[in-house]
C-alpha cells in the first residue's frame, strides 16, 4: 500500500471568510523563503518549531471533508496559505489534484518567490491567487525579507499568462512601505503587468507578538506601525487614480 504523504503545517483554519470566497478552510504550510521581520506567522519559518504539525493527506482531507457543506452553500473553498505553501510542492500538489477533481474551490496565498515551471501545473488549478509584494525598491526588499524581488515580480507576469484572476496584497506598514512613492509604483507594475488589475491593502498589525514570546525569538521592531484608516483611504485613492482597483477580503 502506498504510504500516505505527510508535510508539516500549522493549524488549519475552518470557517474564515478573509481570504478568498465564501467561507473557506485555510491549510498554513509550514515553512518560507523569505524572513520578513514584521511576520505575523514566525512559528512558519521552522519545521521544528513548537506550534507546527506534521500532517498527512489524509488528515487534511477529513478536515475538508467536514466543512465541505459550508463551501457549497456559500460559494467557498480551501485556501492554500503559510509560511510559504510552494516551498511544499509535492503534497500542495497532491492536495490541489483531489480537490480539484472534486470540484472544491482552490485559492492559494504565496509570496511568487519560487521556480515557476515547478508549480505552474498546481497554479493553473487554482480558482484565485493572492500574491503579496512586500515593497517595489529591491534593496528594501532584502533589508526587510531576506531576498531580492526580482524573482516574484518576474512571476507575477508569468501568472498573468496564466489567465486566473489575481489579487495583489500589499502588507501595509508604516516605516517599511507605506509611502505615496512606494504604493504608487506598487500601482503601477500592477497596472501594467496584471490584465484586470486589483490590489488589496492589509494594514501591519501585531497580533503575532503572542507566538514570538512562545518561540522565545524576538518581536518585529516597535518602529512598524499600523496606518491609520484616514492613510488607508488615502492610499487606496492613490491606487485607483492609478487605474487599479482596490478590493477587500476582510
Amino acid at each position: 500500500m502506498k504510504k500516505c504523504s505527510t508535510g508539516f503545517f500549522m493549524e488549519p483554519q475552518n470557517f474564515s471568510v478573509n481570504d478568498g470566497d465564501g467561507i473557506r478552510t485555510i491549510i498554513f504550510f509550514a515553512g518560507c523563503p523569505l524572513k520578513c521581520k514584521w511576520c505575523a506567522n514566525p512559528e512558519s519559518q521552522d519545521y521544528n518549531n513548537c506550534l507546527v504539525k506534521e500532517y498527512s493527506v489524509e488528515q487534511l482531507l477529513k478536515i475538508i471533508e467536514r466543512q465541505e457543506i459550508f463551501y457549497r452553500n456559500s460559494g467557498g473553498g480551501v485556501t492554500f496559505s503559510g509560511g510559504e505553501a510552494t516551498l511544499n510542492p509535492d503534497i500542495l500538489r497532491e492536495l490541489t489534484n483531489i480537490l480539484y477533481d472534486r470540484a472544491i474551490n482552490l485559492a492559494i496565498e504565496t509570496s511568487a518567490y519560487f521556480n515557476f515551471e515547478e508549480v505552474r501545473d498546481i497554479l493553473e488549478k487554482m480558482d484565485l491567487i493572492f500574491v503579496d509584494i512586500k515593497h517595489m525598491d529591491e534593496d528594501k526588499h532584502v533589508a526587510f525579507t531576506g531576498k531580492s524581488n526580482k524573482a516574484i515580480l518576474d512571476n507575477i507576469k508569468k501568472m498573468n499568462a496564466l489567465n486566473i484572476p489575481m489579487v495583489v496584497r500589499i502588507p501595509v506598514i508604516e516605516g517599511v512601505n507605506a509611502d505615496d512613492c512606494n504604493i504608487v509604483k506598487t500601482a503601477e507594475f500592477v497596472k501594467e503587468n496584471i490584465d484586470n488589475p486589483k490590489i488589496e491593502l492589509l494594514p501591519y498589525h501585531s497580533f503575532g507578538d503572542e507566538k514570538y514570546e512562545a518561540l522565545g525569538i524576538e518581536k518585529p521592531s516597535r518602529d512598524f506601525k499600523t496606518p491609520s484608516a484616514s492613510r488607508l483611504k488615502e492610499l487606496r485613492k492613490l491606487i485607483e487614480s492609478a487605474g487599479v482597483e482596490a478590493v477587500s477580503y476582510n
